[in-house]
């Protein structure tokens, strides 16, 4: 099976964290300006609700929006339909991979038959993004999508990477709180008992980066637990306001291994990151290959 790097034409052992990602892609217009730029990967939001020009609201679809909101000027289907339509003449260099971030279980499972016919998941790098547990931080705000339903859903999809993560409460008030091992565990049990681990999906895990910070341990059990039956990389996200360890998250990313760490965050905390400079001369790495050797 073709990795997400490989897809994209990345080496064998590439740094994800030089990916490049445009967010919240959910109108005709900033799709249309993605498209012409260089970004290598399209993030967009589904939910169920109403295009624009449906003035009575007679035909709830899945449309790219993000909640509250139900209306949008694009459908899941013209999001697909186009981004193919780009990738099957781009370059390679220039083929977009695209997340879909489910907003529901509902937008999920309503949008399975449209993804099977309006888009090619076995040529190109399709993650399949949902919050499928609670997380740390007495999160209570948002539900997370029902992990049973969407594993169903997900096995009627070829060759999807899995982006499943953890609701989750953080601020720049926040300083404190880690992804805790009860997380973890909860985690891998559920992957197991739907049988992603026989299945050998890839799995991107997106982690807020101001709580993963402060969860080395935990992330390199999530690694160990699942390496050998899974692809498994983390994808690192926040928000503009969090609080941020710079230098724990730093020691986070290069004990993983920048072969297994997209970076997806704002460009003043990337910035902040530095990750062409190597403070610790690759021997941070040893300590997640001897860790998982051991277990």
């Amino acid at each position: 099976m073709a990795t997400t790097a490989e897809t994209l034409d990345y080496n064998v052992k590439p740094n994800l964290t030089s990916i490049s990602w445009a967010h919240a892609v959910n109108s005709q217009g900033f799709l249309s300006e993605v498209l012409n730029g260089n970004v290598n990967f399209i993030e967009a939001d589904i939910s169920m609700g109403f295009l624009e020009d449906d003035i009575l609201n007679q035909n709830l679809i899945p449309i790219m929006a993000h909640p509250p909101a139900i209306k949008s000027d694009l459908s899941l289907k013209g999001f697909l339909d186009q981004v193919l339509a780009f990738n099957m003449i781009a370059n390679t260099s220039h083929v977009k991979g695209i997340k879909l971030d489910f907003k529901s279980i509902e937008a999920f499972e309503q949008s399975i038959e449209i993804i099977q016919s309006r888009y090619n998941t076995l040529k190109f790098t399709t993650w399949i993004n949902a919050d499928i547990l609670s997380g740390p931080v007495n999160n209570i705000a948002t539900l997370p999508v029902d992990p049973v339903r969407f594993f169903d859903a997900v096995k009627h999809l070829e060759r999807v990477v899995l982006s499943i993560g953890w609701t989750t409460k953080w601020s720049n008030d926040d300083a404190e709180g880690q992804y805790t091992d009860a997380n973890i565990q909860e985690m891998i049990k559920t992957i197991k008992m739907n049988g992603i681990d026989i299945a050998g999906n890839d799995i991107t895990f997106p982690i807020r980066a101001g709580i993963a910070a402060n969860s080395l341990k935990e992330m390199i059990n999530l690694y160990c637990a699942l390496n050998n039956t899974n692809s498994v990389t983390f994808t690192i996200w926040s928000s503009a306001d969090d609080a941020v360890n710079v230098d724990k998250l730093r020691e986070l990313i290069f004990t993983m291994g920048l072969d297994k760490m997209y970076v997806d965050v704002p460009d003043q905390l990337e910035k902040q990151l530095n990750l062409n400079v190597d403070p610790f001369k690759n021997t941070c790495k040893k300590v997640i290959d001897a860790r998982c050797h051991h277990d």
